[in-house]
């Protein structure tokens, strides 16, 4: 029986604890803020709720087999999972509309060929069909594997290459690979349905002209496995997955930052937290107390001691290995700007759950509206929720004034999509990447994307990256030292998020050997 601490409280961190600690081990929780579940959040006043992190979850599979693995409880008895149905709407600039299935690639092909024009669907899923070529060959070595710090010049050379089968037309010579961007523009020949592409990538916090046609897979894996409302909001997940760490005996200590992972002779010893050592028991949110001893050690010392230390977030406390490196300059990511609105009036019946806006004045950044028919996010049925979101650069809305701006204009283009939302606001709440930053931690606001195979582009094409996206490993050169959440391998979203805990709790329980479930 080991001693581990995880640092934060995100759900890739809750995820290996769970795993851990019915595994045997002995876990506490280290968490920053005076709450669980990372970015997950949820705001609420005056009746109102709404995510403030993601608001879908895809591949519930991860999730399903977390609470298959840690408990008698199923995930679908914890919460509610809605497959969304249509999938999407997608408005365009010049008023054309389509509102794509979910999971039916007639009914794909169908609704693109009425909205865009004869062969648009054809020209879809064509892509599509390619974008499963990327989900086969990457999907052990980027979901399902673990990633050691000895495996990861292996893994790089491997993923040099992009694995995206893009067809070869007359005329193209390029030095590399397609972009995303590119490889739209060359396959999908309409400036609407190459924005429905360069959206979805938008949404996972890449830019298309950067990122190689690969992350077409993403297109692949929404389509093929579904979008999901989890009943409540997302903040309904991490309150579940909190609830099973709880039952299986994990510690959470909550205000409690750690600014060291105590080494020596090249290995964890364990933690020191910025208040001290302190044991007992730390209330949770709700006043639930979630353990009654010292999980580490009850002696009084400078620090914790642990076998083992699991690090969610971006960066490694202290002086261990790897501790300061800036791996957002590394990683694609962008950050989120979210209007939060109040809305009176009953939601109309036909509200689709989730509609992207393409906006004329800004290609690049595409506005999504969610607005799930909830009870539990609204007073009363004479009210409604809404979610405006839109991923760009943190200086994009650097300061109350230009957030407010954007704010207005985003407001403004879904009423030109005519969603009518304007004119029933009761109030609304402007989130920026720096109060993300201020309530997460995370870096500038930062959202990570999923890693992917394949050299970037970068400086809109005009030169090439080629240390793609790859992650920080999962287990560092210090023995000991694990990562998990977004930041690490396999990378962002909720999914890949869990799918880390599910690695690390492999590599600590079967050694660095383990290579994932077969």
């Amino acid at each position: 029986m080991a001693r581990i601490a995880v640092i934060g409280a995100g759900l890739g961190a809750m995820a290996a604890a769970a795993r851990l600690a019915v595994a045997g081990h002995r876990v506490a929780v280290y968490e920053r803020t005076g709450t669980y579940g990372g970015g997950v959040r949820a705001y609420e006043r005056d009746g109102f709720r709404f995510d403030t992190g993601p608001g879908l979850l895809h591949l519930p599979a991860v999730y399903r087999d977390l609470f298959v693995k840690t408990g008698r409880r199923p995930l679908e008895e914890c919460v509610e999972l809605l497959r969304l149905d249509p999938a999407v709407r997608h408005v365009f600039s010049d008023g054309t509309a389509v509102s794509l299935p979910s999971g039916s690639r007639a009914g794909t092909l169908a609704a693109l060929d009425a909205a865009l024009g004869a062969g648009a669907g054809e020209r879809w899923t064509d892509m599509l069909a390619r974008a499963r070529t990327v989900w086969e060959a990457t999907r052990r070595p980027l979901l399902e594997e673990p990633l050691t710090a000895s495996g990861l010049p292996a893994l790089r050379a491997g993923l040099a290459r992009d694995p995206y089968p893009a067809p070869h037309r007359k005329g193209l010579l390029r030095r590399r690979g397609p972009t995303l961007a590119e490889a739209a523009a060359d396959e999908l020949r309409d400036p609407r349905l190459e924005s429905v592409l360069t959206a979805l990538a938008n949404s996972y916090g890449l830019d298309a002209r950067e990122a190689p046609a690969g992350a077409a897979v993403l297109a692949y894996v929404e389509h093929t496995f579904g979008s999901w409302y989890v009943r409540g909001g997302m903040r309904a997940l991490a309150d579940a997955l909190y609830e099973r760490c709880t039952e299986r005996g994990v510690q959470f200590r909550f205000g409690r930052e750690v600014v060291d992972v105590v080494t020596e002779g090249g290995a964890v010893r364990g933690v020191r937290p910025a208040s001290g050592t302190q044991g007992g028991a730390e209330r949770a949110p709700g006043g639930r107390e979630s353990a009654s001893r010292d999980l580490l050690d009850p002696r009084p010392q400078d620090f914790e001691p642990a076998d083992a230390v699991v690090v969610g977030g971006a960066r490694v406390p202290g002086s261990a290995a790897g501790a300061g490196e800036d791996v957002t300059a590394a990683v694609p990511a962008l950050s989120r700007l979210t209007v939060l609105l109040a809305l009176r009036g009953a939601r109309p019946a036909d509200t689709p759950h989730r509609t992207v806006v393409h906006r004329a004045d800004a290609p690049t950044r595409p506005l999504t509206v969610l607005r799930p028919d909830d009870p539990a996010l609204r007073p009363d049925d004479a009210h409604e929720s809404a979610v405006l979101s839109v991923a760009l650069r943190p200086d994009e809305a650097d300061g109350e004034e230009a957030a407010a701006r954007l704010a207005d204009r985003l407001t403004e283009a879904a009423d030109a999509a005519g969603l009518a939302l304007g004119e029933r606001v009761l109030w609304r709440e402007v989130r920026t990447p720096r109060d993300v930053e201020a309530e997460t931690g995370a870096p500038d606001g930062l959202v990570p994307a999923p890693a992917l195979a394949g050299p970037w582009a970068r400086d809109g094409g005009r030169a090439v990256r080629e240390a793609g996206s790859v992650r920080p490993p999962n287990s560092a050169a210090t023995k000991g030292l694990y990562r998990v959440g977004g930041w690490a391998h396999p990378g962002g979203g909720a999914a890949h998020a869990g799918m880390s805990g599910a690695l690390v709790a492999g590599l600590i329980v079967e050694g660095d050997d383990w290579r994932g479930s077969a």
